[in-house]
């Protein structure tokens, strides 16, 4: 399957060679593991700048009086954020950070660095796909070559059966069209990374405060009550390595140190929705610390029977929503509503 830039994923423009300065545009991937944007950056330019931007119109409050982002989940992804600025220091980087339009932002550190190259994975919702619309076309008009990855699921999307649009409406249809298809092995994190250029002597940037994004500060009793999470890379691999590898799906009512959440849903999906994991380092480590978990193929085995052949058949679910949803809005631009963008597993 082609994205729309007609090329696909992670292929190198025609002709390229070592680029001056590339950006590595963050979103949901908030990780060095498994970051194909960031190791591809890395290998084919002199130099790096990782960038985060706070988009205002994602904050504050929408038209109803509601938040648009809750202070829970912002203080969350600020922690990821603040987590993947520590990691990218351990590797010799930074991560800039800034309050502001993604186009203008990006626009505006790609002048200053004389930046010829802009990494990303690309994401799904029709807001997204947008957004990621004008800053391409933004950064052409600079001449800065923009190249997507695929990194968000289990199965790349390359892989795939079949088009995208020709996705399966249901997870039964989706689950056996894609029974016999690889798992591509996660790409190894940079020990070391290129830094920033000396041109145009960007600043790193403080990271926001839940103020300065207009929402309320979260009160330490509230945090107790909502089971206090830590956002970042570090926490979900934490979590990740502590999974039960024999205990099967409990019952109603089971233990409270279990690796099942509510309604039997795992508890790592806050930083699975944030990409502070990959599904793939998931599905690696699960191959890895398990003997009963043997599987040459994700659906080769149709019981479940194990926690973690659970685990995996819940990523199998959430890959079947992430899909839906890449198939609508891709298609937003002739139809009127696209399927929202989820994460679950």
């Amino acid at each position: 399957m082609l994205p729309r830039s007609g090329r696909r994923y992670g292929n190198p423009a025609a002709g390229a060679g070592m680029r001056r300065a590339s950006i590595v545009w963050f979103r949901n991937d908030l990780r060095v593991h498994d970051n194909e944007a960031l190791a591809a950056a890395n290998k084919e330019s002199l130099s790096v700048i990782p960038v985060y931007c706070f988009d205002p119109k994602d904050y504050g409050k929408s038209a109803s009086g509601f938040d648009k982002t809750g202070p829970y989940r912002a203080k969350f992804l600020v922690e990821c954020v603040a987590n993947l600025r520590d990691n990218l220091r351990e590797r010799g980087s930074e991560l800039v950070v800034r309050i502001g339009n993604p186009v203008e932002v990006l626009s505006t550190i790609a002048k200053a660095v004389g930046a010829d190259g802009l990494y990303a994975h690309q994401e799904v919702s029709s807001e997204e796909l947008g957004m990621e619309d004008k800053v391409t076309s933004a950064l052409k008009d600079q001449n800065v070559d923009v190249k997507f990855f695929w990194g968000s699921t289990l199965f790349h999307v390359d892989d795939l059966p079949f088009k995208v649009e020709d996705m399966p409406s249901n997870y039964g249809g989706f689950r056996d069209k894609v029974k016999d298809v690889q798992v591509r092995a996660a790409t190894e994190a940079p020990k070391q990374l290129k830094g920033l250029p000396s041109q145009g002597d960007v600043k790193a940037g403080d990271i926001p405060s839940l103020q300065e994004l207009g929402l309320s500060p979260v009160s330490a009793a509230g945090q107790h009550k909502r089971n206090r999470m830590i956002g970042g890379e570090v926490e979900a691999l934490k979590r990740l390595k502590s999974f039960s590898l024999v205990s099967p799906p409990p019952s109603k009512g089971g233990k409270e140190n279990s690796i099942y959440g509510a309604n039997f849903s795992s508890k790592i999906s806050p930083w699975l929705a944030m990409g502070c994991l990959s599904p793939r380092k998931m599905f690696e480590d699960l191959k890895k610390t398990t003997s009963r978990f043997v599987l040459d193929s994700v659906v080769a085995s149709t019981s479940g029977d194990s926690g973690m052949q659970w685990l995996v058949f819940e990523l199998l679910w959430r890959d079947f929503f992430r899909f839906v949803t890449k198939k609508h809005g891709a298609a937003k631009k002739t139809q009127t509503e696209a399927v929202p963008a989820m994460a679950c597993a």
